[in-house]
């Protein structure tokens, strides 16, 4: 079983205690997991889903709620669908059309009846409400990734308008969902971790999104440590590559003119180099008396790079001769 379908799963065994809220649930749910049949010029309701959980919730509130019966049947499966597809139908003879009504769906304009398009205001006001209409949507046409193998989190819509409709209600918990159109559809998505986990907690899929959290966590614990040991291992690089470039300017000396040549502290400090070259700067620097700073050990690093770059140069010009 798929991270998404978990997540769904914790969804459903939780119904709504206020009215309001069961009202915005069936509608998220309705919105994009419904359509509408015509019987004799009469309308019905159509909903299908490959989730049995979201089936059973979805009988379950309209029950409650409109105190109305829905018919299950098992659709033909299609070609995107994992398993059985289950088909939910409620009849005009058990109030669908004012069904269809109170959900927002259908509008009545200049006597006619026609279909909406987006979340009905008056039901997604309410704070409370918009997450249940946010989780009925997911549990219609959402998905996410399973955090171990990235992070997505998108909800499918069939037109711009109730696109951007789901991106403002999603954003309007602090969240920056995009939308992007792929082919005839068009996507709210998410790709920020933690906005996604924040997404999770929001619809309600509390154990979901502490395992989310906890899996996120360690991904993040892991990329940082491996971004401190491939720090450390670019430093010890480098290091090294700063120490053997010192002792091949003490050689070129040494070969040269010889160290007696140097001052009193840059033959301390090529001597010092000679014997320890695996130390970095800074612990080469304790080892003086009195111990040397930094970047006065640098500086007299830079002095015996000046003067075997002088002799290399010397020695180019007499082979030249």
């Amino acid at each position: 079983m798929s991270f998404a379908s978990d997540v769904k799963n914790e969804l459903t065994r939780t119904v709504p205690e206020k009215k309001c809220c069961q009202l915005a649930e069936i509608a998220g749910f309705l919105r994009f997991a419904g359509s509408i049949t015509l019987s004799s010029g009469r309308m019905g309701i159509k909903v299908t889903t490959d989730n049995a959980s979201a089936a059973r919730l979805f009988i379950r509130l309209v029950k409650e709620y409109f105190g109305a019966k829905t018919a299950l049947s098992l659709g033909e499966p299609t070609p995107l669908a994992k398993g059985r597809v289950y088909e939910l139908t409620v009849t005009p003879e058990m109030n669908s059309e004012q069904i269809l009504r109170e959900v927002g769906i259908l509008g009545v304009k200049e006597g006619s009846n026609y279909i909406t398009d987006g979340f009905d205001a008056a039901i997604v006001r309410k704070r409370c409400c918009k997450k249940a209409a946010l989780r009925g949507a997911f549990l219609a046409c959402g998905s996410v990734s399973d955090p171990v193998k990235g992070y997505h989190l998108e909800l499918v819509c069939g037109s711009d308008y109730m696109a951007q409709d789901m991106r403002r209600v999603v954003n309007s918990f602090g969240l920056k969902a995009k939308t992007v159109k792929r082919r005839n559809k068009h996507v709210v998505y998410l790709k920020d971790s933690e906005q996604i986990g924040d997404f999770l907690n929001i619809i309600g899929a509390t154990s979901l999104y502490f395992q989310y959290q906890d899996v996120r966590m360690t991904k993040e614990n892991l990329n940082k440590a491996n971004r401190i040991a491939n720090c450390e291992s670019a430093n010890v690089d480098k290091q090294v590559s700063a120490a053997q470039k010192q002792l091949a300017d003490i050689r070129v000396i040494e070969e040269t003119k010889g160290l007696g040549a140097l001052s009193a502290a840059l033959q301390e400090t090529a001597q010092m180099r000679k014997e320890h070259p695996e130390l970095s700067l800074a612990d080469l620097a304790e080892l003086f008396d009195p111990p040397l700073k930094k970047s006065g050990l640098n500086h007299r690093f830079a002095k015996l790079a000046e003067e075997a770059n002088k002799m290399r140069a010397y020695r180019s010009e007499e082979f030249r001769l």
